[in-house]
């Protein structure tokens, strides 16, 4: 089924059910090792999440969504999953860094060559290709970020940590078009945190982890989960940079932070994932409020252009106010498309 105009997804990540996870633990933080949040005991664990999973797609669907995730109801948080199923990192003994907030959190401490033993997400996959007849997006997180939720005790070097993160990317992602992907995500919001390393070398790890990968790659960047980032710039310090990179769409947080949208200018050949839905705000936009942002983008960007989404993972919302928002911003997205006709 071709898309719409201004069709509409989540960034990635969607509520977790009361019963699945610890809500109340998950809220303080954002997990780089295993956090053990799970409430279902390992017996019943795989069967829970796929329940959420079910869910999850279900919302989506009734809300509209064009395309659809699997909610990343199987994440203690975007990253810990994959990079935790490394070879080359000790999760047991872990390491340390300097988290968005300037605070020491716990993270893998990488011992021994980053290699990706098995895939990780591919079951995640076929679950959510087999539970819907929708466009689908699964997202993985990104080698430059991962390389920067590490402690480094065997490489010495940056970049070919960064470069090592980015092999196991790209076999992963690769498996997971095989897998039924439409569209396949890269998290990285760690270079806009630490914008010169990423213009060093992120940019290069960016395109080791899109090698020789055919489909459609979005990127996502953000300013952090708003429950736990609540002092948010009003400018991306890396953006433009990724108009020479591989990937097609890229995905911005424009709602909350108010962000002037001529930065869009700097990125004249890629689809936008545009930040409609504020995530620092349990009031419900209206789809007039939605509609009202997405016209502000077309200033810049031409609406064959735009993909419009929440402005980041939404796990962190109570789940009726997540829905609402997306609910929301589906009827904001049917009032610009009627606008333009289409």
């Amino acid at each position: 089924m071709p898309l719409p105009l201004l069709p509409t997804t989540l960034v990635g990540s969607y509520p977790q059910p009361d019963w699945l996870i610890d809500r109340e633990k998950l809220s303080k933080q954002v997990p780089r090792v295993q956090a053990n949040l799970w409430l279902p005991g390992a017996s019943e664990l795989e069967a829970k999440q796929d329940q959420a999973t079910l869910l999850a797609i279900r919302d989506q669907e009734r809300a509209g969504l064009d395309i659809v995730t699997d909610g990343e109801q199987r994440r203690e948080s975007y990253s810990n999953r994959f990079a935790n199923a490394l070879d080359g990192v000790d999760i047991k003994n872990p390491g340390t860094t300097i988290n968005r907030s300037g605070k020491p959190i716990p993270v893998p401490r990488v011992t021994g060559p980053i290699r990706r033993r098995h895939p990780v997400e591919v079951r995640d996959m076929r679950f959510l290709r087999a539970n819907t007849k929708r466009a689908v997006k699964i997202t993985v997180p990104g080698p430059f970020t991962m390389a920067k939720q590490a402690q480094d005790d065997f490489y010495q070097d940056e970049a070919a940590m960064a470069l090592d993160y980015a092999a196991a990317v790209n076999a992963e992602i690769k498996d997971l078009f095989a897998a039924g992907a439409d569209i396949v995500q890269i998290d990285e919001p760690w270079m806009q945190q630490h914008p010169e390393k990423a213009r060093v070398y992120g940019l290069k790890a960016l395109d080791r982890a899109l090698d020789g990968v055919m489909g459609t790659i979005a990127i996502h960047l953000c300013f952090g989960y708003a429950a736990v980032v609540h002092d948010k710039p009003s400018g991306y310090s890396f953006l433009a940079e990724l108009e020479g990179s591989k990937v097609q769409q890229v995905s911005i947080e424009a709602a909350q932070p108010n962000l002037d949208l001529k930065v869009l200018r700097g990125l004249p050949s890629k689809t936008i994932i545009l930040g409609v839905i504020s995530l620092g705000d349990m009031a419900i936009e209206t789809p007039a409020i939605v509609a009202a942002r997405i016209r502000k983008a077309l200033d810049y960007v031409s609406a064959e252009r735009i993909v419009v989404a929440p402005d980041c993972g939404m796990k962190y919302l109570p789940r009726d106010v997540a829905f609402g928002k997306i609910c929301a911003m589906v009827e904001g997205a049917k009032i610009v498309r009627r606008e333009l006709g289409a």
